[in-house]
């Protein structure tokens, strides 16, 4: 099978590029790494089922040759990520998706949605199953990603309804992982960071707001069972385990052995305050469940975090302390923010050429 990932040099997308080509699929990988990172897929340039194309999907896509599945996961994800680009969420939500779909029409291709529990805004219903049409505010900061995600099911179902095209929809709830970007602001990484850095840790509100945490792997595996069907769902994909941010704190202390303290900040406008999936739907028609505990996962996330001192020193200080939920005047006037200047590696340092991004994919199943 040969397989269209948009986002592909992003967290999720690039772990489902390698357990694609893992199992001898083919991959299109499309990025404009406004999010991404080279460093993610850097080691699937060399491997002949994979292509690259430097890509702003809200613009074009085009894919040479026959294309089996399009995963759309491309969009900012991470709040510092939507509200330093909310114009530009927008239009992955929206101008993105329906290319997306467009490509899937022309290919006669199966297509999944990356969409979010965000869709469920701050929930008057709990746990959350996918009958629930969520509690959304439709102006607030938080809305450029929980309206575009939503604008997105919406025309995939559209799309579905009118050209029959073969579609499925994730919701994907909070997943953590290697390859999550110590400045991204979510939760995990930010603790992981601010321990490993002995910065103190950020709890916004009392700390006893609950989230799921679903290990990367995990969410993957469900991920291809989805494309693999021809259900369309919507289907809840992470970890019915609850626990407070205040306990995942403690956990994270704990595991590094670190010694900072916690530091509590104002909620920030519009967050949810409790959030777990039922994942029924997922177990009972994709045969899905999560496997990996968030003693394990967090014990290998850590090791990833840990192995790179350099990135966790520079993106310590983009983190500190209590996050403005509002759009940064960088993202208005140009000059960058902390965020925006966290070193990495260049595209070029990856050996993303233009001949790299033009290179065939090879016929890997």
């Amino acid at each position: 099978m040969r397989v269209a990932v948009t986002g592909g040099g992003g967290f999720l997308g690039s772990h489902l590029c390698e357990a694609l080509l893992r199992r001898g699929d083919s991959v299109v990988c499309l990025d404009d790494f406004s999010t991404g990172d080279p460093e993610n897929i850097a080691p699937l340039l060399s491997h002949p089922g994979f292509a690259f194309q430097h890509t702003d999907v809200s613009e074009s896509m085009d894919v040479a040759g026959h294309i089996d599945a399009v995963a759309h996961l491309a969009s900012p994800a991470s709040p510092p990520d939507y509200l330093r680009r909310p114009l530009e969420t927008l239009a992955v939500g929206s101008r993105g998706t329906e290319n997306a779909l467009r490509l899937a029409l022309l290919h006669d291709a199966r297509f999944i949605l990356a969409s979010t529990s965000e869709i469920y805004g701050d929930p008057l219903v709990h746990p959350q199953e996918e009958a629930y049409w969520g509690n959304v505010n439709s102006i607030g900061p938080r809305s450029v990603y929980d309206e575009a995600k939503r604008y997105a099911e919406a025309a995939s179902a559209a799309y579905r309804r009118t050209y029959d095209v073969n579609v499925g929809i994730a919701r994907i709830f909070n997943t953590y992982g290697p390859r999550m970007r110590p400045h991204d602001g979510r939760v995990v990484s930010s603790f992981i960071t601010q321990a490993l850095t002995g910065e103190p840790l950020t709890i916004y509100g009392d700390g006893k707001q609950t989230r799921s945490f679903c290990y990367v792997d995990d969410l993957i595996r469900g991920l291809v069972a989805l494309l693999d069907s021809t259900e369309m769902g919507p289907f809840n994909l992470g970890n019915p385990v609850e626990r407070t941010v205040s306990e995942l704190a403690e956990t994270v202390l704990a595991m590094t052995g670190s010694t900072s303290e916690v530091k509590h900040h104002p909620l920030p406008v519009d967050d949810p305050v409790r959030r777990r999936p039922v994942i029924t739907r997922a177990q009972e028609v994709l045969g899905w469940q999560p496997e990996i505990d968030i003693t394990e996962g967090l014990r290998r996330t850590v090791a990833y975090f840990a192995a790179r001192p350099d990135r966790l020193g520079a993106s310590a200080a983009a983190i500190r302390g209590g996050q403005d939920m509002t759009v940064p005047l960088a993202a208005v006037t140009g000059t960058p923010t902390a965020a925006q200047t966290i070193p990495g590696p260049a595209v070029a340092a990856a050996g993303m050429t233009s001949a790299t991004a033009s290179r065939p994919a090879g016929s890997g199943g």
